[in-house]
C-alpha cells in the first residue's frame, strides 16, 4: 500500500478525496491536512460532511495535521484540494521535499514541466515528471484540468482521429463547482449567471495543452482553436455543455467512433467501465439528475449528436471533474512506476 494524504481535507473537493480514498485498494489514507485551527483535532469532529454519501467512520479518529511536509512523515503522495493562491507555494514545498503531488488546483497546470493529464487522453505526458526530476527535484507535481475542461476533452477523445480546427462550447455548470459557500442562494435560485471567473480562459488554454504532443521536454499545443462561454446554473452537481466541432465527416462516422471507443489505459481502480457513455437513441440525454453518477461519477456522458457537428456532454464536476480525476492520475502514476 502507498501512504497518501489530502491537503485541504475539509472543503468540498477535499471531502470527495476522503470519500474516494477511504477504502482504496492501492492507497492507504493516513494523513489529512487542513488549516491551523483544525490541526490536532479528529477529522470526524471538525469536518462538516456535506456529501450525499455516508461519512467514512474509519477516518473519523484520524487527527488533522498542519499543511506542511514536516507534518506528513512517511507519506509518498499527497492530493491537493487547496485554493489556487495557496497551492502554488505549498505544492512546490511538498515536491521539493520528495513527495509526489496530485493537484486539483489550477496553480501549476500551465507550467511547462508539469503534466496536465487525463489518463484516457494523454497518459504519455507523464514523461514531464522526468523533466522535474532532472532539475533536481526529488518529488513532482501532476495536475488534472479544470472540471469543465475534463468533461469536454474526455468527450472529444473518441473524435481525436478526425480533423478539426475549431471547437466551441457553452457550459451550464453546477453550483458545487464554486465550493460550499461559492454561490449565494438568492443569486442562483430562479437564475442563470452568465459568467464564471477565469473558467473560459482555462477551457481555452488547458484543452490545447492536454491534446498537444509531448516532444522531448515540452508539450507542443494542439493546432486548433477553442472558444468557450461558461454559465452557472441552479444544478447541485453535474456540468452540462453544448459542444460544436468543425468536423466535416458524416455524422454516422462520428456515431461509430463514440460507439466503438475504448480508452487506451485500463486496469486503474477508479476508471469506470465506460469513460464515455454515448446516448445513441435518447433525444433528451444526458441529464445531470439521471446521469451524473454513471460509473460512480467517473463517466462522461454524451448525447444529441447532430450534423454541424454538435453534441451535448455532461459529467460529475466534483468527482470526474476534480477529486476523481486526481485519484485516477495517481493510479496511472503508480501503474507507470513513477513512485
Amino acid at each position: 500500500m502507498i501512504n497518501v494524504g489530502v491537503l485541504g481535507a475539509t472543503g468540498a473537493v477535499g471531502q470527495r478525496f476522503v470519500e474516494l480514498l477511504a477504502d482504496h485498494p492501492w492507497f492507504n489514507l493516513s494523513m489529512l491536512a487542513a488549516s491551523e485551527r483544525s490541526a490536532g483535532q479528529p477529522y470526524g469532529k471538525i469536518v462538516n460532511w456535506r456529501l450525499d454519501t455516508p461519512f467514512p467512520e474509519k477516518i473519523a479518529k484520524l487527527k488533522v495535521t498542519p499543511i506542511s511536509p514536516k507534518a506528513m512523515k512517511d507519506i509518498d503522495l499527497v492530493f491537493s484540494a487547496l485554493p489556487a493562491d495557496i497551492a502554488s507555494d505549498v505544492e512546490n514545498e511538498f515536491a521539493d521535499a520528495g513527495i509526489a503531488v496530485c493537484s486539483n488546483a489550477s496553480s501549476h497546470r500551465m507550467d511547462p514541466s508539469v503534466p496536465l493529464v487525463i489518463p484516457e487522453v494523454n497518459p504519455d505526458h507523464l514523461g514531464l515528471i522526468d523533466v522535474q526530476r532532472d532539475s533536481g527535484r526529488d518529488g513532482f507535481i501532476v495536475t488534472n484540468p479544470n472540471c469543465s475542461t475534463i468533461m469536454m476533452v474526455t468527450a472529444l477523445a473518441p473524435l481525436s482521429k478526425f480533423k478539426f480546427t475549431d471547437v466551441r462550447v457553452a457550459t451550464m455548470q453546477a453550483i458545487s463547482g464554486a465550493g460550499f459557500a461559492g454561490v449565494a442562494a438568492m443569486a442562483i435560485y430562479d437564475n442563470v449567471i452568465p459568467y464564471i471567473g477565469q473558467e473560459e480562459e482555462k477551457m481555452e488554454t488547458e484543452t490545447l495543452k492536454i491534446m498537444g504532443t509531448l516532444k522531448g521536454n515540452t508539450v507542443a499545443n494542439a493546432k486548433f482553436n477553442v472558444s468557450a462561454s461558461c454559465h452557472r446554473v441552479a444544478v447541485i452537481d453535474g456540468h452540462t455543455m453544448a459542444v460544436w466541432v468543425d468536423i466535416k465527416e458524416p455524422v454516422e462516422k462520428l456515431r461509430n467512433a463514440f460507439r466503438d471507443y475504448k480508452p487506451p489505459i485500463k486496469g486503474l481502480p477508479t476508471q469506470p467501465e465506460e469513460s464515455v457513455h454515448f446516448f445513441d437513441e435518447e433525444k433528451d440525454r444526458p441529464q445531470p439528475r439521471l446521469d451524473r453518477m454513471r460509473g460512480k461519477g467517473m463517466t462522461v456522458s454524451v448525447g444529441r449528436l447532430r450534423p454541424g457537428v454538435r453534441f451535448v456532454a455532461m459529467g460529475h464536476n466534483t468527482i470526474r471533474g476534480a477529486a476523481g480525476a486526481s485519484v485516477l492520475n495517481a493510479e496511472l502514476i503508480t501503474k507507470k512506476k513513477y513512485l
